[in-house]
């Protein structure tokens, strides 16, 4: 049986990350207090200094430099986030008045879903009037994306920009893969990253809001690089509220646990 680990990134400690599924590891990004028996960024070969720009792209930074080399290239590799969390279906409700807990309904039963899998990848976003890079520029206010094409070597430039061109987008830089092809991912990813951000920097444009324009750029590239590969499916997931998140609720109870909150997720994109 392959193995699984999934990271799930943090900026700051939350009680509750300590009460997911043992396979789910914890992982505290940037310089804030974390317990020592959480993987630690700053602990090993990191790009820490570059957290406020790229994101939880530092933490799968981390991973590739200290995590990776005990693995067989069959092992698998996934990212999660301190808020959201993988689900076991893709459906919105299987009976809307359900007994079950969120926790239920996490990933775990994973071997099922991923042992015949190259990535999984969240359910996507389908846009209706608008391509990938139209939604970039609304939000944005900049044409960063379409210049990031030029750091890309042609094959990638020619498959990304037919990418961008549709209306697919599965978000949040969230994936389960093999460490083989998350290996290859992030000795591409990087590079290009490393341009964009110079980029972004020399034209002044990583302000307010933008100030994480690295890493909404590498959720696009992240979207296109995984959903290329043949064998690929897609897994909900639930958005945890400040109630699910209060550390001190989880000294005395896992707030994931709580019975009919299993209605609450998973998110549903409508655009």
């Amino acid at each position: 049986m392959n193995k699984i680990k999934i990271y799930c990134t943090s900026l700051k400690y939350y009680r509750v990350i300590d009460k997911l599924p043992p396979y789910i590891i914890p992982l505290g990004l940037g310089n804030n207090y974390f317990p020592n028996y959480w993987k630690i960024e700053k602990k090993g070969k990191n790009i820490l200094s570059f957290n406020k720009y790229y994101g939880e792209l530092t933490g799968f930074y981390w991973v590739w430099k200290n995590q990776t080399n005990n693995m067989e290239d069959e092992d698998l590799i996934g990212f999660c986030h301190y808020r959201k969390l993988w689900m076991n279906n893709n459906n919105r409700f299987k009976n809307k008045f359900s007994f079950k807990s969120i926790y239920s309904d996490l990933l775990i039963d994973r071997n099922s879903i991923l042992k015949k899998v190259d990535v999984v990848q969240v359910k996507p976003i389908i846009f209706k009037k608008k391509n990938l890079i139209k939604d970039f520029e609304e939000v944005h206010k900049n044409k960063i994306l379409y210049k990031s094409l030029d750091f890309l070597n042609s094959d990638d430039k020619k498959n990304f920009t037919m990418h961008l061109q549709g209306n697919v987008l599965y978000p949040l830089n969230m994936f389960i893969t093999k460490k083989k092809f998350f290996i290859n991912y992030c000795e591409t990813i990087f590079p290009w990253l490393e341009n964009c951000y110079n980029y972004c920097s020399v034209n002044n444009l990583l302000n307010g809001y933008n100030v994480r324009l690295p890493a909404f750029l590498a959720e696009r590239f992240t979207s296109y690089w995984f959903s290329r590969l043949s064998s690929h499916t897609t897994l909900n997931y639930a958005r945890l509220g400040n109630f699910f998140l209060n550390s001190k609720l989880n000294n005395y109870f896992n707030t994931l646990k709580i019975p009919f909150t299993s209605i609450i997720y998973p998110t549903i994109h409508r655009y």
